[in-house]
C-alpha cells in the first residue's frame, strides 16, 4: 500500500469512527472479488461487449424476442448462481452490527449483501434482485430458477404460464430487476433519499456513480452536510464531492476501515 492510500484510509477511518448514522451505497465493484464481473470497468461486461448492454434496456427487452432469448441463454451459466459474499460484504455487516449503519443502498442485483447477513430491513436493493422473475403483464413472480429450467429444456423465450380467466397469461417474463428505461420502485427511491439527507456520512463503494437516480444520494448527502467517502478502483463521476477518495482494493479497504472500530450498539 502506498503512502497516499494509507493516509486516505486513516482519514476515512477517523470520519467513520466519528459517524453515528452512515448510509452505504454499493455498486458492482464490491462483488468482483466474489467472481461477478462489473459492467464499466476495464474488464467489465459492457466494456468487453457493448452489445451486452442491450440486454439491460427495458424497451429492447419488451420488443425483441432475440435479445430476450440471448439474455436467458447467458444466464444459464452466470457466475451469479455460484457466487458467495466476500469480506467486503461482511465488513458492511460488521458496520451495521456496530450500530453505525442507517441504511445500505445497493445498485447490485446479486443478493450478496443479504447472503452475507445484512438485515433486510436496512437494505434497499434499488435495482431489484435477480433471484426472481416477473411477468410484465400480470406481475406474477416466481423463482428465476423455474424459468431457467424451461430455457435448459429448450424454450428460448419462456412466457408466463400463470392461469387467468379464460386461459394462460402468456406475458413476457423478465428478471425482477430494474433495467435502463424502467422506473425505480418509488418507495425504495424515497427511502434512500430520505436516509441520505439525514445521514452524517455517505460511504460509496464500488460504483462509478454514473447511474441515476441511485447515484443522486451522494450529492443529497453532501448538500445536507454529511461527509462523503468514496472507495473505487477507478475514478468516479463524483470524486470532486468527496471528503476522502480511496483508490484501492475494495475488499481489503473495507476490512481496514471496520476492523476494531468502536461499537455504538
Amino acid at each position: 500500500m502506498d503512502a497516499e492510500t494509507a493516509t486516505a484510509i486513516r482519514q476515512a477511518r477517523r470520519r467513520i469512527a466519528q459517524a453515528q448514522r452512515i448510509v452505504v451505497l454499493t455498486g458492482a465493484g464490491i462483488s468482483t472479488d466474489s467472481g461477478i464481473p462489473d459492467f464499466r470497468g476495464p474488464d467489465g461486461l459492457w466494456t468487453k461487449d457493448p452489445s451486452a448492454e442491450m440486454m439491460s434496456n427495458y424497451e429492447v427487452w419488451c420488443r425483441d424476442p432475440a435479445v430476450r432469448a440471448a439474455a436467458w441463454r447467458s444466464r444459464l451459466d452466470s457466475p451469479l448462481w455460484s457466487a458467495g459474499p466476500n469480506d467486503g460484504h461482511r465488513a458492511i455487516v460488521e458496520l451495521e452490527r456496530g450500530g453505525r449503519l442507517a441504511l445500505l443502498v445497493t445498485q447490485n442485483i446479486d443478493g450478496l449483501h443479504l447472503a452475507a447477513g445484512s438485515d433486510p430491513s436496512r437494505v434497499v436493493e434499488i435495482h431489484g434482485n435477480t433471484q426472481e422473475a416477473v411477468c410484465l403483464s400480470c406481475e406474477h413472480r416466481q423463482p428465476i430458477g423455474e424459468v431457467l429450467e424451461r430455457v435448459r429444456a429448450g424454450e428460448p423465450d419462456p412466457s408466463c404460464l400463470e392461469t387467468e380467466a379464460g386461459g394462460t397469461c402468456g406475458g413476457i417474463l423478465k428478471s425482477a430487476t430494474i433495467s435502463f428505461g424502467q422506473s425505480l420502485v418509488p418507495e425504495d427511491l424515497s427511502r434512500s433519499e430520505a436516509a441520505a439527507v439525514t445521514c452524517d456520512l455517505l460511504l460509496a463503494v464500488g460504483s462509478t456513480l454514473a447511474v441515476y437516480p441511485a447515484a443522486n444520494v451522494v450529492p443529497l448527502a453532501k448538500g445536507a452536510g454529511a461527509d462523503v467517502v468514496i472507495i473505487n478502483g477507478e475514478d468516479t463521476a463524483m470524486d470532486s464531492l468527496a471528503d476522502v477518495v480511496i483508490r484501492a482494493d475494495i475488499t481489503s479497504t473495507l476490512r481496514a476501515l471496520v476492523d476494531e472500530l468502536p461499537s455504538l450498539a
